[in-house]
């Protein structure tokens, strides 16, 4: 780990840096991170002690760095380490925060008063939640997670594909059903308790990641606590900054993270949709002499059209592009012309779109 020092240097990639997130993230190149996942105290006002039926203490969250004497305390810190974040946010970066019902209404509200824009808030519902053991309010089983990105407008990474891949090719919906950390995963210190009190599940953080970055990208965790997010970045092929003020925990984390194996590159690409895959004109095909001037395509319902020479089409009634003439055809608005058309080889009718999936490999 290191102590805080990071102005006038390069990026501190795949670094814990112990101190305060505002004043290291302050320091750090503007707009030089892909993505920041914040888990920032959830100041959940615990009033004594909590315990379980049997009268044992239950190792509830009343940590020092938990504790703020007033919401407007809260909103305070809230407004100071997210106007850093979002200073270090490259203009297409994207922000998860985590909280629980404490503060995560604070927390959305100050997301959009920066001038973040809100793209989903997410619902981990937890699969084994703690019970509410004095049994006056319902069981606090989830919590929220807000996903935003810089400003409105920002084009910022999704890889749709990637999760429904992940979700049996089932669009991926906003609650997210995973255990919160138990057996082997949660981390002990020396007396054999829980090294961290709100250490999150590398599930989660795996979901995020491979939903929202790249590999290479930089990933940014100004609440590292014992570097959930350093050790599944590593694991995925990002690079990741990890912030804390507590140096137990970073000491944890360091060890921790030092025992992660990086993937194979061949293995960390992830399903892309179609709109990221190379662009290519169908006057390519033509060029290529894959198709021929005046070969003839087929609509689903065998109306044709001739290729011409500079790539457009030609029928009875309309030319253009592949798109346009289908379009024309059906009556519609638009139309993919590369799912749209046909052409004929040895008596068997071939989407043009193979035509294209040939040059791409090649471009790969």
């Amino acid at each position: 780990m290191k102590r805080t020092k990071t102005e006038g240097t390069p990026l501190p990639l795949n670094q814990i840096l112990l101190g305060d997130c505002v004043e290291i993230m302050n320091r750090m190149p503007e707009a030089s991170v892909d993505l920041i996942f914040a888990d920032p105290p959830y100041n959940l006002q615990l009033r004594g002690d909590l315990h379980r039926p049997d009268n044992s203490k239950v190792d509830a969250v009343d940590d020092h760095w938990d504790r703020f004497d007033t919401f407007a305390a809260y909103d305070r810190f809230t407004h100071d380490w997210m106007k850093a974040a979002r200073r270090v946010l490259k203009p297409n970066g994207a922000i998860w925060v985590i909280g629980s019902y404490h503060n995560i209404f604070r927390v959305g509200a100050a997301l959009q008063d920066q001038g973040y824009w809100i793209l989903n808030d997410v619902v981990w519902r937890k699969s084994n939640p703690m019970p509410n053991f004095r049994g006056k309010r319902l069981t606090n089983a989830h919590e929220t997670l807000i996903w935003a990105s810089k400003s409105e407008g920002a084009k910022y990474t999704f890889n749709y594909e990637a999760v429904k891949a992940m979700n049996d090719d089932v669009q991926m919906r906003s609650d997210w059903v995973i255990p919160i950390c138990t057996g082997h995963e949660r981390l002990k210190d020396a007396t054999g308790a829980k090294a961290h009190p709100t250490q999150k599940p590398e599930a989660l953080l795996h979901r995020v990641l491979v939903a929202t970055t790249n590999p290479g990208d930089v990933v940014l965790d100004p609440f590292f606590g014992t570097g959930t997010t350093g050790a599944v970045a590593k694991r995925l092929g990002r690079d990741f900054i990890g912030i804390d003020r507590e140096a137990a925990y970073a000491e944890v984390a360091e060890k921790r993270i030092a025992n992660v194996r990086k993937a194979n590159s061949e293995v960390l690409e992830v399903t892309k949709g179609k709109r990221a895959e190379p662009r290519v004109p169908f006057g390519q095909l033509v060029e290529r002499g894959m198709l021929q001037p005046g070969e003839v395509l087929f609509s689903p319902r065998n109306k044709t059209a001739k290729v011409r020479a500079d790539g457009t089409l030609i029928a009875s009634d309309c030319k253009g592009s592949i798109h346009q003439v289908g379009a024309a055809m059906e009556g519609a608005p638009s139309c993919n012309g590369w799912t749209y058309w046909s052409y004929r080889r040895d008596g068997i009718m071939v989407p043009i779109d193979v035509l294209r999936q040939q040059i791409r490999a090649e471009m790969k």
